[in-house]
């Protein structure tokens, strides 16, 4: 220990004197989520007049950005994400962010192949007595990210949690530039929103297609949380876990004792993730926990890896769907919601597992900010961005029921979308189908 240690003493820095390495026109890398290095964003967000067209690459980072909030004009500090939180998604509708497509899986040979990381900053754990600082819920891309940096900067954040991998989650500090150390506050997590009586009418009707035994991907939202909920007061036994984000659904689930991966037929005994977001009471959960492994996403999120667990169930939100099976996820219009994420990733494996199924979820309408009630299903996407194709829709689910679209003619897919359609809107997207020859004479009317 006295090594490794005597090595941290000699890299140890203030944060101040760490950011000193970012030139001009570099790209500075923070991470995501947990591992956002909060110390080293606002030191560097103090040599503000100092630099000039710095780029800076986050995702899913809940905020404030010291370097974002401090330069309006977008003269000193350039931000852009993977993926946006609410936080993030703010700062896109004020122009002081940019989304960069992707597919998870995809992201570490990005940088592998194609990226520049100039310097790149990210939070870990303390080091432990063998050199290794561990990457905690933010393993899915931290290591792609780290061999490619020319600098490495490390700010060490003693309220993460030690999770336990299978590939990469872990840095030696052998292979660090500098560490920083400091107080952090409590770790962020998502906002829970309170399910609705859609959201609710749309779990049940996914419930009974999920068999005990099987594996999960629940996404991000309300709905998948209720179905969570929905599923650890069923009968369902012996659940397991293959997930890009572990959030509290699945904490949900092993409290009700439905979680075990034992039936897993992928690293039985074990719930795979690449990242972790939550409450407190979930980082706790994860601590040095030997039935949680997080891998890297271009692992995790491969379509190969996902279809070896048999019976996976993919769980989504989206936007949209359109009359020819089109999925929207990640805009409304052209305005930036989110991102694509993991969710062709899972639509993708899912669907190639045997047993296996994804389904794709929205309310059936929802109301703009003045009260008026808009259709989730549209004739045509006119600039919204597809996050899945129509060659890979599958179940879509709304409050009014479930359709599968595999294999359907354009004439079938808009007869069935329109059955899940509010009430209020199918005649008009009859007429829509008919104007785009997608309506025959035997559909019913």
């Amino acid at each position: 220990m006295n090594l490794f240690y005597d090595e941290y003493k000699r890299k140890l820095r203030t944060p101040e004197e760490a950011v000193k390495v970012v030139k001009s026109g570099d790209w500075v890398d923070y991470s995501s989520h947990i591992c956002f290095p909060v110390l080293l964003d606002e030191a560097l967000s103090k040599r503000k007049e100092e630099l000039t067209d710095v780029k800076v690459r986050g995702s899913l980072l809940f905020g404030p950005i010291q370097a974002v909030e401090c330069d309006p004009s977008r003269e000193h500090f350039i931000y852009n994400s993977w993926h946006c939180t609410a936080y993030e998604r703010r700062l896109c509708d004020q122009n002081l962010c940019n989304y960069i497509p992707m597919i998870f899986r995809n992201v570490a040979p990005y940088y592998t192949h194609f990226l520049t990381v100039n310097v790149a900053m990210m939070a870990v754990t303390p080091m432990d007595q063998y050199g290794f600082f561990n990457f905690s819920g933010g393993t899915g891309v931290a290591k792609a990210i780290l061999e490619k940096a020319d600098v490495v900067i490390l700010e060490v954040n003693e309220k993460l949690p030690w999770v336990y991998g299978g590939l990469d989650e872990c840095v030696h500090i052998s292979e660090v530039d500098f560490v920083v150390e400091g107080e952090h506050g409590e770790l962020p997590h998502f906002a829970e929103a309170e399910p609705t009586e859609e959201d609710i009418a749309i779990a049940d009707l996914i419930l009974p297609y999920i068999p005990s035994g099987a594996t999960l991907q629940l996404g991000i939202g309300a709905m998948p949380t209720v179905l969570g909920r929905r599923i650890a007061q069923s009968d369902l036994t012996d659940l397991g876990m293959h997930t890009e984000l572990c959030s509290d659904g699945y904490l949900d689930l092993y409290r009700a004792g439905k979680l075990t991966n034992r039936k897993k037929t992928l690293h039985r005994g074990k719930g795979i993730t690449g990242m972790i977001i939550g409450s407190n009471e979930l980082y706790e959960w994860t601590d040095r926990n030997p039935g949680i492994a997080v891998f890297p996403l271009e692992y995790v999120n491969a379509a190969e890896t996902i279809a070896r667990n048999d019976h996976m169930i993919s769980i989504n939100n989206c936007i949209a769907v359109d009359l020819y099976g089109q999925v929207s996820a990640e805009s409304a219009g052209t305005r930036h919601i989110s991102g694509t994420g993991g969710q062709l990733d899972f639509v993708t494996g899912a669907a190639m597992s045997r047993g296996g199924k994804a389904f794709i979820c929205m309310t059936s309408s929802y109301q703009d900010k003045n009260g008026v009630l808009h259709s989730r299903i549209v004739p045509h996407f006119t600039g919204d961005i597809v996050t899945d194709p129509r060659s890979q829709a599958y179940y879509i689910v709304t409050e009014y029921g479930m359709v599968n679209l595999v294999g359907r003619t354009t004439w079938e897919r808009a007869e069935m979308l329109i059955s899940l359609a509010h009430p209020d809107f199918r005649e008009e997207l009859i007429r829509a189908a008919e104007e785009q020859h997608i309506w025959i004479r035997s559909n019913r009317r």
